[in-house]
């Protein structure tokens, strides 16, 4: 690298945070879609997986130069103590009286739940991965780098 320039293979921060606030409409909408066509456990689980998407997404958009492995290790984090935290009973309380909370915090405990949010961080950490290595592969072939 010359110096005073900036390096490039870094990701650009706004560019990383617009795409992972489109992502974030795109998994909300996905969430949606699987609540209204399926039923049962495939809209259950599907949904704790996506919720967990989400959350990675989410932390992405906040530190957009983190890692993938940080990002999925952090969404899942979230995703267990929320699940844990409905040991609490706080969360039912807070989802009698919003349609948010109840999203966001669910409301009974349910230890296959915990499952399902690993597989949405494998999935999520899957292709944060792939679109950061593809960024950072194109970036050095734009500059000539090999």
């Amino acid at each position: 690298m010359i110096p005073g320039t900036r390096d490039r293979s870094a990701a650009d921060p706004v560019r990383t945070r617009l795409a992972a606030a489109g992502a974030s409409v795109v998994i909300v909408g996905v969430g949606l879609g699987l609540r209204a066509v399926a039923a049962g456990s495939v809209a259950k689980y599907g949904g704790d997986a996506l919720y967990t998407v989400l959350l990675l997404a989410l932390v992405v958009l906040a530190a957009p130069r983190v890692t993938p492995l940080k990002a999925a290790g952090s969404a899942l984090t979230v995703s267990w103590v929320v699940e844990f935290l409905q040991l609490s009973g706080v969360p039912a309380e807070l989802s009698e009286r919003s349609t948010v909370a109840r999203f966001a915090l669910g409301s009974t405990f349910n230890p296959p739940d915990l499952f399902w949010y690993a597989v949405g961080a494998a999935a999520g950490w899957l292709i944060h991965t792939v679109v950061t290595t593809r960024n950072s592969v194109g970036s050095r072939l734009v500059r000539g780098h090999r």
